[in-house]
């Protein structure tokens, strides 16, 4: 039966609603706290990066949708801002990099457009919108427009500046001078990527990417010749230069035609090649078993090849069933393991000396990050940082070696900091920055772990409201981030989004609701099999029995009322609100679904493309019943949609034709539709309409009775 009265399940959920709880004496909120717009005005960083000289570092800060360019160097590092955007005008900064004198910042401004090739333009403005380069003086000078386009890169000698245009490679010479026009540097067929100049930054390397196959290219500006290297029918990508310039290694992934969302436990193995340039010679140096780590995949760093000192190129490499760093020699031979045991390496860099790199990892912390140094020869990591708090996205300055990062923690917003060589971490940004966020009220969210319906354990994190008394059970909410390639951890997330579902999960458990997040299968952070789960998705939805697992979860807990469980999330988060909705209306009470996936076969037409022909349609069959579509005649529980109409992930149709099946089936909900929105809020204001909402929709439907 419904978790709560049939009179009011029968009602759309809306203004009316509010003024009948209201009356009935339903507190709006259960207590007196901060608000949503204050635990959502932090500045959130990104796009850290070090100067090619000096002790320089520049970070992109992105407070309340107003985006801001700053920099610091040692040995001070006082922070400063170079350049700002002109209110929340939601359009993104980022791709930041240096000149190689360290007194130019070269950044984007702008998104990728969509599928027809328009921009994001959430203001709704008469005028396109357009995504640039532009460069500006670390003095603080006006920016200087180079020219739209996006992925900017520097030459070492200074000479260029090259970046993406349409697919094509596009430059300008340095320095900059008021009449300066960017030209298209050659043209390829398919579309270009990865650019990386040689060191001597005469001949610039890059990827074409043709659909099914990837060539690596380099173009020589002197001698203006365009040549391919050791090109094959399978994906070449992420180009490394040796040291000397004669060298460059590459990643080969094998072409695979597998049926989507099918686990990539193993493929054809892939390999690691060298070409030396002067002589056209190419050899595999290195290929990787057959078995676990087979299939490739991928750490969050520039490049997925490092060339270390002593002619050591680094990679990751997931063997062991956990994502780990290994080195080999340029000339071939066995791996060396650099890093090893039950957690998987995140964020890493290379130091200017090449002599180690600085990663993140989970290790010892399944639910956290910290930071690591480890020789690019022999292992043995030793720690950076550790304790209580969140660490990512290391940089190392090229004078002095100082470490910067990223940081965050249970309270604590994220912020940059900044490690110099020998001494202690400090802050980069004054506190000030933060002092609207109330850090004094926020609670600190505990590890639980709990069992699916199927047997498997899964993590999760409990935001329990303050002052809770033992024998006061209080309306609880269940978290599915998106992804599914994600974790939730224990403090602000390290990616903007989740940073903000961070804030609104401590803002409802402000609110008197006990709060759980759950790391669902198919996310990241404990190991291969985990991640690459089986029957997961359209294959199945085996992430369900999760989702089951953590409302049957809360039900047992003395502090949470078993009749008011209500469920939200994004994207793949909203495909599993929806679906526990449609399968579980008795369990969970209500729900908010934020650019779900509903059809499984609407959003991907072409799901059973790449099953043999006997199972087509049975494919197609099990990715409908594993939407939440197939079981709409079982849902009952009202519902909030939220979806932005320029969606670039989530098509909106899957809203609008979610919408139309429950009114067919008189099903209570609500929807919030933000016009030329896209998948990640761009507008400041977009974000806090939504989150008011939602905690105004939980407020009205599982406070009934209080």
């Amino acid at each position: 039966m419904p978790c709560f009265p049939r009179t009011l399940r029968t009602w759309r959920v809306g203004p009316l609603l509010v003024g009948v709880l209201l009356l009935l004496g339903v507190p709006a909120q259960a207590q007196d706290s901060f608000s949503i717009e204050e635990i959502l005005s932090a500045p959130f960083p990104s796009d850290l990066t070090a100067a090619p000289t000096g002790d320089r570092v520049a970070w992109v800060q992105n407070k309340e949708g107003i985006r801001s360019l700053w920099t610091a160097a040692g040995p001070s590092y006082q922070a400063r801002r170079v350049v700002a955007a002109e209110g929340d005008d939601g359009q993104r900064m980022g791709e930041v990099t240096f000149t190689p004198d360290g007194e130019q910042i070269v950044y984007v401004r702008g998104g990728a457009p969509n599928r027809n090739g328009v921009h994001a333009n959430p203001r709704s403005r008469p005028d396109p919108a357009e995504r640039a380069v532009w460069s500006v003086s670390i003095r603080g000078s006006a920016p200087q427009k180079i020219g739209t386009g996006h992925a900017p890169t520097v030459a070492p000698s200074g000479s260029h500046l090259a970046f993406l245009r349409n697919g094509q490679v596009w430059a300008v010479p340095l320095p900059l001078a008021d009449t300066t026009n960017p030209a298209r540097l050659f043209a390829i067929r398919g579309d270009a990527e990865d650019l990386r100049w040689s060191p001597s930054g005469d001949r610039l390397a890059f990827v074409s990417d043709r659909g099914d196959h990837s060539f690596v290219g380099v173009y020589d500006l002197d001698a203006m010749r365009l040549r391919y290297l050791s090109s094959s029918v399978d994906h070449d990508s992420n180009p490394v230069w040796s040291p000397d310039g004669n060298r460059i290694a590459f990643l080969r992934v094998p072409h695979e035609e597998d049926p989507d969302y099918s686990p990539d436990r193993t493929a054809l193995p892939w390999s690691i090649h060298v070409v030396t340039l002067d002589t056209g010679e190419s050899r595999t140096v290195w290929t990787a078993d057959a078995g676990p780590g087979s299939a490739f995949q991928s750490t969050r760093a520039e490049n997925q090849l490092f060339w270390g000192a002593g002619d050591r190129i680094v990679f990751p490499w997931e063997k062991t069933g956990w994502l780990h760093l290994y080195s080999v020699s340029a000339d071939g031979g066995q791996a060396t393991s650099l890093t090893t045991g039950p957690f998987e390496v995140q964020f890493v860099t290379m130091a200017p000396d090449r002599d180690h790199l600085i990663y993140a990892s989970n290790q010892g912390d399944v639910h956290r990050r910290h930071l690591w140094r480890v020789s690019v020869s022999e292992g043995s990591p030793t720690p950076v940082t550790n304790g209580s708090g969140i660490e990512w996205a290391p940089v190392v300055t090229a004078a002095s070696q100082d470490v910067a990062f990223l940081a965050s923690g249970a309270r604590t917003p994220a912020h940059p900091e900044v490690r110099p060589n020998g001494a202690e971490r400090q802050r980069l940004t004054a506190d000030a920055e933060t002092q609207t966020v109330p850090q004094s009220e926020l609670v600190t969210p505990v590890p639980v772990t709990f069992s699916a319906t199927d047997g498997k354990t899964i993590h999760g994190q409990l935001f329990r409201p303050p002052n809770l008394a033992p024998d006061a059970p209080r309306p609880a909410i269940i978290f599915f981030h998106g992804g599914p390639r994600r974790q939730m951890l224990l403090g602000f997330h390290y990616r903007g989004y989740y940073h903000n579902a961070y804030s609104l999960n401590q803002y409802l458990a402000s609110q008197g609701y006990v709060v759980l997040a759950v790391n669902y299968r198919g996310g990241i952070g404990y190991g291969l099999e985990f991640r690459e789960a089986l029957e997961y998705g359209p294959r199945g939805a085996s992430e369900f029995k999760d989702a089951l697992g953590a409302g049957l979860y809360l039900q047992q807990r003395a502090d949470v009322d078993p009749d008011r469980i209500g469920l939200w999330g994004g994207s793949y988060g909203g495909y599993l609100t929806a679906l526990g909705l449609a399968r579980a209306s008795d369990l969970f009470a209500a729900g908010v679904d934020l650019h779900g996936v509903h059809d499984w076969t609407a959003i991907r037409e072409d799901i059973a493309r790449h099953y043999p022909p006997s199972e087509k349609e049975a494919a197609r069959q099990r990715a409908f019943e594993s939407s939440p579509m197939s079981d709409i005649e079982d849902w009952e529980s009202p519902v909030l949609l939220i979806h932005g109409d320029d969606d670039r992930n989530v098509p909106f149709s899957e809203t609008v034709d979610l919408v139309g099946a429950l009114r067919t089936h008189d099903v209570p909900h609500e929807t919030l539709v933000f016009s030329d929105e896209v998948h990640g809020f761009l507008l400041h204001e977009s974000w806090l309409r939504a989150y008011r909402s939602a905690a105004s929709f939980f407020d009205q439907t599982l406070r009934s009775g209080e």
